[in-house]
């Protein structure tokens, strides 16, 4: 599955995009304008993703990869 796909498939899911996890993100603490805080495990970020959204391992980790800069 392609990147794309996978963002696709969480914003079908979930009617978010990427840019609305990221201010999600912002509210919870794990991203500081626009960056990833250093403190702050890929897992903690992913566990809230599959707790919250109910997305799998892979989507989640497809979610943090954009917080990391990955748009491809």
């Amino acid at each position: 599955m392609s990147f794309q796909a996978y963002i696709d498939n969480i914003k079908a899911k979930t009617g978010k995009t990427p840019d609305d996890f990221k201010k999600l993100a912002e509210e919870k603490g794990f991203l500081q304008n626009g960056q990833l805080v250093k403190t702050v495990k890929a897992t903690e970020i992913t566990n809230w993703l599959k707790e919250e959204f109910e997305l799998g391992y892979g989507h989640a980790m497809a979610v943090y990869a954009t917080f990391k800069g990955k748009t491809e």
